[in-house]
């Protein structure tokens, strides 16, 4: 093909550009992006890594009581933890599925999914203050135990990023609506939504991590050397 396309050349008429070569560019064009992601992605990892670190070396302190474990703390029963676990879950399902159906162009489809992972991603952040004002009431406030603070403080940077994530998808999608480039919509898309599988998957280490009991901490300290 490259031989007959060479003999049949005409550049008089356009310049010709290899297909290589141009394969090669749009490749180039989408590097900075991915590249970005993956610094930042990178970044939180190490955030997230130095606070679990933090808190199980606080949680080997004496005035440390873990939030789970006996019938009277909050999240021996952590019901309402796994309903807003739920909601990101489908949040993350939508967006995978706002890819999926723009590359087939169905549009309407695509603009239901897209606002139902925005609508989803606010209610787990709402579901999350919940949680926050249900511990509040329930005489588990900020500055009380180490173990309250930590939950607050992780549990809030988690849904910054939330935020921060709907508020860049809000950008996406205006994006398009100024330029119309459905390219460059599936490709930020594509990048929006690994970063919300991404969020997904710390949010059930922190689940994990936050929902623990003391002997849990104690058994995962010793075998880290704390």
């Amino acid at each position: 093909m490259t031989f007959f396309r060479e003999l049949t050349d005409k550049p008089w008429l356009t310049e010709y550009v290899p297909l290589e070569l141009t394969e090669t560019k749009a490749e180039s064009n989408e590097l900075p992006a991915k590249t970005a992601l993956k610094f930042f992605l990178v970044v939180v990892t190490v955030l997230f890594v130095l606070f679990t670190i933090t808190f199980l070396s606080r949680s080997q302190a004496n005035d440390f009581q873990a939030l789970s474990g006996e019938p009277w703390l909050p999240f021996t029963d952590a019901s309402q933890l796994w309903i807003n676990t739920t909601i990101l879950l489908f949040a993350g399902v939508c967006m995978q599925l706002t890819v999926f159906f723009l590359k087939k162009e169905q549009i309407n489809r695509f603009i239901l999914l897209i606002s139902c992972g925005c609508l989803l991603s606010c209610l787990f952040i709402f579901g999350q203050i919940n949680v926050w004002q249900q511990l509040y009431y329930a005489g588990f406030a900020l500055t009380e135990n180490p173990a309250n603070s930590y939950f607050y403080l992780l549990t809030g940077i988690h849904g910054l990023h939330i935020i921060g994530g709907v508020l860049a998808l809000s950008y996406v999608v205006f994006q398009f609506w100024l330029k119309n480039n459905k390219k460059r919509l599936l490709d930020n898309l594509t990048l929006c939504t690994v970063y919300w599988h991404y969020l997904f998957v710390v949010w059930l280490f922190l689940f994990a991590l936050l929902t623990g009991n003391t002997a849990t901490y104690k058994s995962i300290a010793l075998f880290c050397g704390f």
